[in-house]
C-alpha cells in the first residue's frame, strides 16, 4: 500500500512520462461542447479512454448520449471495435454520467511494469476516439 502522498508522487511520475513519451496536444476538455469531454482514466485496477457526457440536465446528457449512441455501427466498424457505451456509469465520487470508453483491464498505476503497455494503450485509443469525434462533431452538436 502506498500513502496518498506517495500515491500522488506515483500518477505525477506516471502522467509526466506519459507526455514526454507521447507529446501531443490532445483535445480532451476543449472539445466546444459544454458537456463533452474526452478523458483519460489509469487507476490502480485498469486506464480507460472515454467520451463522458456530464451535464447537470438529464435531458441533455440523454439527448448526447443518443446522439453518440446513433453513431455505434460507425466507431465499432471504423474506429475502436471494443468501445462500451455506459449510458448510466458511476464514477468513483457517486456521481453519474454517461460514458462512451474502451478500457485495459489488470494495469495499475502503481505497477510500473504496465506503464509501457498503458501508454501505448491510451495513445493509440485516444487517437482514434478524437479522429472519431473530429469526424462527427458536427452531427453530434445539431
Amino acid at each position: 500500500m502506498f500513502s496518498k502522498e506517495e500515491s500522488k508522487k506515483i500518477r505525477e511520475a506516471f502522467w509526466i512520462s506519459f507526455g514526454k513519451e507521447y507529446p501531443r496536444k490532445w483535445l480532451l476538455y476543449n472539445t466546444k461542447i459544454k458537456d463533452l469531454t474526452l478523458k483519460f482514466t489509469f487507476t490502480t485496477k485498469k486506464a480507460q479512454v472515454s467520451i463522458d457526457i456530464e451535464p447537470y440536465d438529464e435531458i441533455v446528457r440523454a439527448y448526447y448520449y443518443d446522439k453518440l449512441l446513433r453513431l455505434k455501427n460507425i466507431i465499432t466498424a471504423e474506429y475502436i471495435e471494443e468501445i462500451m457505451y455506459t449510458e448510466h456509469y458511476k464514477l468513483d465520487n457517486g456521481k453519474i454520467i454517461s460514458r462512451i470508453y474502451v478500457e485495459l483491464q489488470e494495469v495499475s498505476i502503481h505497477n510500473k511494469n504496465t506503464w509501457k503497455q498503458t501508454m501505448f494503450f491510451l495513445n493509440n485509443h485516444m487517437a482514434m476516439l478524437e479522429a472519431f469525434f473530429i469526424a462527427y462533431k458536427d452531427f453530434i452538436v445539431q
